[in-house]
């Protein structure tokens, strides 16, 4: 209940207190999936993305410089956390700007908790960052998944999708998309028909599809992520499914599926993004920078690390130290305006609260362009999209 004042009052003993700069450098990590199902999503684009938010600061904060480490955890829990626990013990990182998946992140985040030591996720999704783990040193920056059932739920209702049926994945993740959307659904005047549940990892949804199409849903949400997501667009493509009226909801999908996809099949499928590179001039200049690097646009995390990089730094020099508190004091304090987010602010729970965008993939024939796959379909404010502080069960936050 008191703990937005007391780290006030470390904050401000500490910046009394410490040097400006520990050990002369502003040290950064991100420990990323560099060769596994999220290397596109995170990966070497995350990294890129950090690198550039570095130098366009300056490559110094505080007249001191800034180093970045990246590193890869191999999809696995324990090896993110003793890089974690080593980083911040040995190489005196200052803070972790983001981990891939949402276990490694888990591990990470007590490590953190542990260690009083920032660290700020745009990769992982689990809700769970800024409701019964929160910490007040760690700040989800660019989605989760309540966020993405919401708003593709909410906005899609709006539009008039009311009956819905589900395809999930049979496991944890899956089941909270799942039952977070039926709220959603159910809240704004929809139904829900039914769901198939699915193995993890399924190569044949022609069973399930068959099901979606009896039932005469107006909308087939995806309750589930990466590989089953796109076999399933894929499948559904073929059987003919979007043709015959139905519309398909993906709760979780990056632009980098849908590169993958390829508009044939994903034309028509309705998605919540935090960030499309051409939504606006300064989307597409950041974008076409970051374009000129790798050879392929931008999704959300990889801007969502930018943004947060820039912030992190903004707040050391505003703080005029690297000192945890001070500087999580300041983060929290300053507004985010740039070409990812614009009057984002991060909530005593450590929620980065910014508007979420519900899109629908366009047709071939709709695409000018290279990337060219969304058009805009409503915009949902930060205070609508996100978990509302009345729902949480974050012990920072007071009732």
């Amino acid at each position: 209940m008191f703990a937005t004042a007391a780290l006030a009052a470390a904050a401000a003993a500490s910046q009394a207190q410490a040097p400006a700069v520990s050990d002369d450098v502003v040290r950064l990590g991100l420990i990323l999936d560099m060769s596994g199902i999220y290397a596109d999503v995170t990966g070497k684009g995350s990294a890129t993305a950090a690198e550039m938010a570095i130098v366009d600061f300056g490559g110094t904060v505080l007249g001191k410089k800034v180093d970045l480490l990246v590193v890869d955890h191999q999809n696995k829990a324990d090896i993110a956390a003793a890089k974690a626990r080593e980083w911040y013990d040995t190489q005196k990182v200052d803070a972790i700007m983001d981990v891939a998946g949402s276990a490694p992140a888990l591990a990470v985040l007590e490590v953190a908790r542990e260690k009083k030591k920032i660290v700020v996720f745009s990769g992982p999704g689990t809700e769970r960052i800024t409701n019964d783990l929160c910490s007040p040193y760690s700040v989800h920056y660019t989605y989760d998944t309540w966020s993405l059932a919401n708003t593709t739920a909410r906005a899609t209702v709006e539009q008039g999708g009311k009956s819905w049926y589900f395809l999930t994945a049979d496991y944890a993740f899956g089941h909270t998309l799942q039952a977070s959307a039926t709220d959603v659904v159910k809240a704004n005047g929809g139904t829900v028909l039914g769901a198939s549940r699915h193995p993890l990892g399924s190569s044949d949804f022609a069973s399930y599809l068959l099901q979606a199409q009896a039932s005469k849903a107006q909308i087939v949400g995806l309750a589930n992520a990466g590989g089953d997501t796109v076999n399933a667009i894929k499948a559904a493509s073929e059987f003919g499914l979007t043709k015959g009226g139905q519309k398909m909801a993906g709760l979780l999908l990056y632009i980098n599926d849908i590169h993958a996809i390829g508009l044939d099949a994903a034309a028509g499928l309705t998605l919540t993004e935090a960030f499309y590179w051409d939504m606006n001039d300064q989307t597409r200049a950041w974008s076409q920078r970051y374009y000129d690097k790798l050879k392929k646009m931008p999704n959300m995390s990889q801007a969502g690390t930018y943004s947060s990089v820039m912030h992190y730094l903004k707040a050391v020099q505003a703080a005029g130290t690297d000192e945890p508190a001070a500087v999580m004091k300041q983060m929290k304090s300053m507004p985010i305006n740039d070409f990812f987010a614009a009057n984002g602010r991060i909530r005593e729970d450590g929620r980065m609260v910014h508007d979420m965008y519900l899109f629908e993939v366009k047709k071939p024939s709709e695409s000018k362009r290279p990337w060219d796959y969304y058009k805009l379909v409503a915009t949902l404010p930060g205070d609508q999209a996100f978990m509302p502080l009345s729902k949480s069960t974050c012990p920072l936050v007071k009732k």
